[in-house]
């Protein structure tokens, strides 16, 4: 496998992926000179990157049926090259839901698509920003993703948050070299139910599930109301933090992250990391689009292959 070597997708051919993938390889190459890394774009035909080797997946016609489906194809095409040891991540510009579902594709996002291609058993959705406004880190992974709110209860069960707790557990051993990760747990419920007055998942799944992780040596607290967790994590009381449900996770973490943020996928044979933000429509040719999260992306993407690298030699 080239440890230094990336699959960047330029995602919707609509959006500014294509425009935020161009600025942010020359931001990363000024920022970061003397680090070696081989970029691979990959994307639709007729895009012309002024950097390293360049992949074209199929013709986009203009309709979003053709942009869901030129973005599906260059995110394969960016997973067999990770597959085959011709890169050792990926890194993946916005894609848009709905023209996913227009060209015939089930998948509710890039996580669910990802685990789907490798037919990773388990993943994970982490955001992770290494400086955030406040200056300390912030790792916020969603135990549920891209659901509902009226299903999150239902999918919220003591196996799920055992096994997400470990997966995150076992990927800040490895990738960010934290060797006993202190992990909080984000309740569900406000005031984390004040003792079973607002809802029973506290105590009937959170807290078995807290059990059983500390039993198997995860360092592991809570449940902790939505209304402290974060601000205890900014604190550096804990190096993550499990939301419970998409938004309770994502609304903190954007408000002090915007423009660091970095999605990361756990889970995963290769490291898969992507921007904090959407496709951006609006922002299109303005020249306002922000590269600072690609940017981002680019640079935990090149950490976190170096770190898995390192943690796999020394078990060899």
């Amino acid at each position: 496998m080239s440890v230094d070597a990336l699959a960047l997708t330029l995602g919707d051919p609509r959006g500014i992926g294509p425009e935020i993938v161009s600025r942010a390889v020359r931001l990363w190459r000024e920022t970061e000179e003397g680090t070696p890394l081989d970029l691979i774009a990959v994307g639709p035909d007729g895009y012309d990157p002024d950097f390293g080797r360049y992949e074209a997946v199929a013709s986009f016609d203009g309709s979003e049926a053709s942009a869901g489906s030129v973005a599906a194809s260059s995110i394969e095409r960016a997973v067999a090259l990770a597959l085959d040891g011709t890169v050792a991540g990926v890194v993946t510009a916005p894609i848009h839901k709905p023209a996913l579902r227009s060209a015939g594709l089930s998948d509710p996002g890039h996580t669910e698509m990802l685990q789907r291609l490798t037919g990773s058993p388990e993943v994970g959705m982490l955001m992770a920003a290494e400086k955030t406004n406040f200056g300390a880190p912030l790792r916020v992974l969603l135990a549920t993703t891209h659901v509902a709110l009226r299903r999150v209860p239902d999918l919220l069960d003591q196996a799920l948050l055992v096994s997400q707790g470990k997966l995150l557990n076992a990927s800040l051993v490895a990738g960010w070299n934290i060797a006993t990760p202190r992990i909080a747990l984000c309740s569900v419920n406000p005031h984390a139910s004040d003792e079973g007055l607002f809802g029973t998942e506290e105590s009937r799944v959170f807290a078995p599930a807290i059990e059983e992780l500390r039993d198997s040596g995860v360092e592991a607290e809570g449940p902790i109301p939505a209304d402290t967790v974060f601000s205890r994590a900014l604190k550096g009381e804990f190096d993550a933090v499990i939301a419970p449900y998409h938004d309770v996770g994502m609304a903190p973490f954007k408000t002090v992250t915007f423009g660091k943020g970095v999605n990361v996928t756990l889970g995963l044979p290769f490291v898969r990391t992507s921007p904090d933000h959407g496709t951006a429509f609006d922002l299109v040719g303005t020249g306002r689009a922000d590269p600072s999260s690609m940017v981002e992306a680019i640079r935990m993407a090149s950490h976190l292959v170096k770190n898995r690298f390192d943690t796999l030699a020394t078990r060899i």
